[in-house]
């Protein structure tokens, strides 16, 4: 039995040959970790125990505690009126934590200087806080490394702003 594409609801859900419809992920952290599992380079995560949990522990803050909270669902129940102040707040609150937390554990990137999953979640965060005009220099350390990822080409051909479903108001 198939399961329909919209039964995932408004999630990301990787479709691919390789898996079948009911095994499907979807979510942002399921996606990334099952691409770690099955195409084991470059990693994703790091070796060392302690890092990737560092890696785990921002990914989580980024996709389950910052993100959600600019939905677009969430939004139109604050109402358009509401809506920026929302977004900035909600963004605000969860870069103010995400930047102590980078600033123990940044190198280059989110953790050390390698690119990780934290950092697949970081630019697209970044990309909202501007959407929604958060003042990122209170963020030294998340625009310092949110600089360095984008002087990537991966990070550049796949930014939401070049996404197909992305609103013509915010392509590049």
């Amino acid at each position: 039995m198939a399961l329909p594409l919209a039964s995932h609801g408004p999630r990301p859900c990787l479709c691919s040959p390789h898996c079948g419809s009911l095994t499907a992920p979807s979510g942002q952290l399921a996606i990334i970790e099952y691409l770690e599992e099955t195409r084991p380079t470059p990693r994703l995560l790091p070796r060392d125990p302690k890092k990737r949990a560092s890696v785990r522990m921002i990914s989580d803050l980024i996709a389950g505690g910052i993100q959600p909270l600019q939905n677009l669902s969430i939004l139109k129940e604050v109402g358009q009126e509401k809506q920026l102040a929302w977004a900035q707040k909600a963004i605000s609150s969860g870069f103010n934590a995400l930047e102590q937390i980078l600033q123990s554990t940044a190198g280059k990137y989110c953790v050390g200087d390698e690119v990780s999953m934290a950092d697949l979640c970081l630019v697209p965060q970044v990309a909202n806080a501007e959407r929604f005009k958060v003042d990122l220099t209170l963020y030294p350390t998340i625009s310092r490394i949110n600089k360095s990822l984008l002087a990537l080409e991966a990070f550049q051909v796949s930014h939401p702003c070049r996404q197909p479903d992305t609103p013509p108001e915010l392509r590049a």
